[in-house]
């Protein structure tokens, strides 16, 4: 479809908030020692497009309908460039080039009764793209047309209709008992742009290429294939869980239609080697004690450079990792089946994640120093399959960058920095409040009571190798200096893979009685040599996602920052152009781009900056 067109209007100021009656909360009978979700009121009746209602920012049920229009599904599309309006603000002179992807998902919801969980709903690719010829911002949005989307839209009728499950929805129109459309590639976690290829990435399967400059589908794009592998793993083939696997592909391949591998949606980009690092693991490995991961790296034209197989003996669910100069960094979060959680996945009672729980039975965190060059260690290459243990249990979440020092004497210090949460607030099946019988977000899930030491934070991992790569400390302490809920920390990708001064993520300053964690309000700026933190806010009502660095010169902090934030409130969205260098001052806010209301999209989940 056209997108109408757009006309500058002046910037709108909403009208006075009007007190509501007092709420009152029912205290939790949960015991101290759990996390306790903080009590949100939510409406009796259904609600098709939740609108902020006129009440007190801190009120229960205004709490509830923000959340909701974060997650509101856009069934349209800007197929055409539209010219945005700038509200506050000018684009910088200096700004580059380019274009911000971001991808996340579009539509929730169909026309039959069901609601899928965000992380199963259809991706829907957004394009910001920077003239600085003319200052202009053109804004494109299309859904990528995965195979599942196109079964469940009907061009002619732009009626939906779910009928793959996913692996965390429930269909409540759809069919539950003996529907095997369990793994739905809907491309909506992460994007990327290398080698001439704009390719939208989900955890389960292969990513969709793009074609950039009109954001049509091209198709699946195979890069797990066609090239020849180096093997890390002695005992391929001997083992009784080799056996298992060979019992489970029939059935996991052929009947569940899953793709032999997975390759995951968290990608590094290596800016001294000019390379780019993937990982990909077995579909049978989240039902079996071991995991094998297929390490692949390729040059700036997606060529490969190499690929290596490790197996590790432990049964692990990985979203992100790590990576240095001479290693590969993979922190194990622990799974195990759940029996009972099996038996209601299988009669479609609940979603098929609900098969796996987290596995607190270690109170140490095994992480994985995988070598990445194994012919350069010269002898001295420690077992890999002997993880370092940190002192702590944590879940890792996202990485925001990893390096090494390597010492005159040959010792090595590795450093992470990245957002974890526990064990015991991580659930599969609940991330984001997810209700598939209400078809409602619950946001009690995100904010709970209990201590941020639950919920995802920042932290920073320091392990210190011997000469001969033997580990002689390992120390996991949070932010010092920023303690908050955080997630989707950032750096300015040059630095990627390097020692870095400062780190950015999403986070939230806590002021909001019932939504005290999660959205995210806030960007900080942390600077790690003096431990000090710095933090721009959105402002009352207003949420952000993930921050993304644009570089503009070889300081580590010269560039901007972008942010897409949703002023709930008004019912817009905006992108907004920060400085970092002036993020904890009045001034940090560059330009302020109005998104079309028309046009508003729900929260994005990771983007990528391509430079002209």
């Amino acid at each position: 479809m056209q997108t109408k067109p757009i006309h500058n209007t002046p910037t709108y100021i909403p009208p006075p908030i009007r007190p509501s009656p007092p709420v009152h909360q029912t205290p939790s009978s949960t015991p101290p020692t759990k996390p306790r979700a903080i009590s949100i009121s939510t409406p009796n009746t259904p609600v098709a497009i939740p609108i902020p209602p006129t009440i007190e920012p801190d009120d229960s049920i205004a709490a509830y309908y923000d959340y909701q229009f974060l997650f509101m599904s856009q069934r349209s599309e800007a197929t055409r460039p539209v010219t945005l309006s700038i509200v506050e603000g000018v684009i910088p002179a200096d700004f580059p080039a380019g274009t911000y992807y971001l991808t996340g998902p579009g539509l929730l919801t169909d026309d039959h009764g069901s609601t899928v969980h965000p992380l199963d709903g259809h991706g829907y690719l957004r394009a910001f793209t920077f003239d600085n010829v003319t200052k202009n911002v053109k804004y494109m949005a299309k859904y990528i047309k995965t195979e599942a989307h196109v079964e469940e839209h009907d061009p002619k009728t732009k009626k939906w209709k779910f009928t793959h499950r996913g692996p965390f929805s429930v269909l409540k129109g759809g069919k539950k008992v003996g529907n095997t459309k369990v793994m739905k590639n809907v491309a909506n976690t992460s994007v990327l742009k290398w080698g001439e290829k704009l390719l939208c990435m989900w955890e389960g399967g292969e990513p969709y290429e793009i074609q950039a400059g009109t954001l049509d589908t091209i198709g699946q794009y195979n890069i797990m294939d066609g090239v020849d592998l180096e093997d890390h793993d002695e005992s391929r083939g001997g083992d009784v869980w080799e056996f298992a696997a060979n019992l489970l592909k029939p059935i996991l391949y052929g009947v569940f239609k899953m793709p032999p591998r997975r390759l995951l949606s968290h990608y590094k980009v290596d800016s001294r080697r000019d390379r780019l690092l993937t990982v990909s693991c077995n579909a049978e490995d989240m039902l079996l004690p071991r995991s094998n991961f297929t390490f692949t790296e390729y040059d700036s034209n997606f060529n490969v450079v190499q690929k290596q197989n490790f197996r590790i003996p432990d049964h692990l669910m990985i979203h992100d990792w790590a990576f240095t100069d001479t290693h590969y960094i993979v922190f194990a979060n622990r799974i195990k089946l759940d029996v009972l959680g099996s038996m209601a996945a299988v009669y479609g009672m609940s979603p098929m994640i609900s098969a796996l729980r987290v596995n607190p039975s270690k109170s140490t965190s095994p992480i994985y120093l995988i070598p990445r060059f194994p012919e350069k260690q010269k002898g001295k290459e420690r077992d890999w399959r002997v993880p370092v243990e940190a002192p702590s249990q944590l879940w890792l979440l996202h990485v925001g960058n990893a390096f090494e020092v390597r010492h005159e004497h040959g010792n090595l210090d590795i450093q992470i920095q990245a957002a974890a949460c526990s064990y015991q607030w991580f659930n599969f099946s609940k991330l984001f409040g997810y209700d598939w019988q209400k078809r409602k977000l619950d946001p009690a899930i995100m904010n709970v009571k209990g201590g941020t030491e639950l919920l995802p934070h920042l932290v920073q991992v320091s392990i210190k190798l011997d000469s001969d790569h033997n580990c002689q400390e390992c120390e996991v302490k949070a932010m010092k200096k920023w303690k908050k809920s955080s997630d989707f920390p950032a750096t300015n990708p040059a630095f990627s893979g390097k020692k870095n001064k400062y780190l950015y993520a999403a986070t939230t300053l806590g002021s909001r009685k019932t939504l005290p964690c999660f959205p995210f309000d806030t960007v900080v700026k942390l600077d790690l040599d003096s431990d000090s933190a710095q933090t721009w806010t959105a402002g009352s009502r207003r949420f952000i996602g993930e921050p993304i660095f644009v570089p503009k010169g070889d300081g580590e902090d010269d560039g901007y920052l972008l942010v897409v934030e949703y002023a709930v409130s008004m019912n817009r969205c905006y992108l907004v152009i920060l400085n970092p260098k002036r993020i904890g001052s009045d001034n940090a806010l560059v330009a302020r781009i109005e998104i079309p209301s028309h046009l508003n999209f729900p929260l994005g989940f990771h983007g990528f900056w391509a430079a002209n």
